[in-house]
């Protein structure tokens, strides 16, 4: 339950605000996780304790949380005016289901309270939206054909156990985005929502555990002449900004972003990286098969795309929608 109050509130944020947030679950205990937004191109990063609702009483154990978690935020499906009042006189930070947001932090300040309540459903074990359905809803949006075939194969290409694969389709169907048809052939329904629920599910929920980690070339010459460099097109394909910029020759890449089956420690012997926590360079490891959805030895422009648009910067965005308009419209 607690995930979906985080998902729901930050779907909401990005329709209210065009505002994108990172969640990364937490690790050590008292609180539920972080939350990093992107407030023009700067992030702003909280660590986040998650309530259905919340209640005078509640206030001040807050306002000791809030010391004990500098920079806190209170993510909750619902709050009551009052209590919003009480958060905002003592600067504390809220995100409400609806997109109502307030933060006042690291010189921005943000405060939205127009929106109606917004009630979450509590997902009753669906898995259509895990990290595992992710991978494999991936390879459905890209070929729907698949969904036809035997589940080990299925299994096979976004490299997932076979015994997820029903559970994907039930959960897929309880969302109302998979429909039998003639001769029991499963078809996907309503694809563009089904595609961008799993756009902001990617950022949120896979993308951060696929994380390998952010890294520097040892000769910044690799960098300025980074479209040169030969890729293994069996096992690592750019993503991101540099395949945006391989695709459309419209967007210069600031950061380079590479998926692949590869080991971190192959990856950095090969293009001769150092980890950096600030570098230029970040890698992923790929989720399935990525060969023969490529373009300019690219992932496929449906991951590219969301890479951009997860990015939350306007010259990203306007790339976005080339790549759209160029690659995905057909097909949506």
């Amino acid at each position: 339950m607690k995930t979906e109050i985080v998902n729901v509130a930050l779907d909401s944020l990005r329709r209210t605000a065009r505002i994108g947030g990172l969640w990364v679950e937490a690790t050590e205990g008292g609180l539920d996780g972080q939350l990093v937004f992107s407030v023009e191109n700067q992030p702003v990063k909280f660590n986040v304790i998650i309530r259905k609702e919340l209640r005078n009483h509640h206030l001040l154990q807050v306002e000791k949380d809030a010391k004990r978690f500098s920079p806190l935020m209170i993510v909750a499906e619902y709050l009551f005016p009052k209590v919003k009042d009480a958060l905002r006189e003592h600067n504390l930070a809220y995100l409400e289901a609806n997109g109502n947001v307030f933060f006042n932090e690291a010189g921005r300040y943000f405060f939205i309270d127009t929106q109606s309540r917004r009630q979450v459903k509590e997902d009753k074990g669906n898995r259509a939206f895990t990290k595992t359905g992710l991978k494999v809803l991936f390879h459905y949006l890209i070929d729907p054909g698949l969904l036809n075939l035997p589940h080990r194969e299925i299994a096979a290409i976004a490299r997932v156990a076979h015994g997820n694969i029903a559970y994907v389709h039930n959960g897929l169907k309880d969302y109302g985005f998979l429909l039998k048809v003639q001769s029991q052939e499963l078809k996907l329904i309503k694809k563009k929502e089904l595609f961008e629920k799993w756009m902001v599910a990617y950022q949120e929920s896979l993308q951060p555990s696929l994380n390998m980690g952010r890294f520097r070339f040892s000769n910044e010459s690799f960098f300025s002449n980074w479209s040169a460099i030969k890729l293994d097109e069996e096992t690592t394909w750019w993503g991101g900004e540099s395949a945006a910029s391989l695709m459309t020759n419209y967007l210069r890449p600031g950061l380079l972003t590479l998926y692949t089956l590869k080991s971190r420690e192959e990856l950095l012997r090969e293009f001769r990286l150092i980890p950096d926590k600030d570098g230029n360079v970040v890698i992923y490891k790929a989720f399935g098969d990525m060969q023969g959805v490529k373009v300019n030895n690219c992932v496929h422009p449906l991951l590219v795309y969301a890479d951009l648009m997860n990015a939350n910067d306007n010259r990203c965005r306007e790339t976005a929608e080339l790549i759209w308009n160029q690659y995905l419209e057909h097909e949506f």
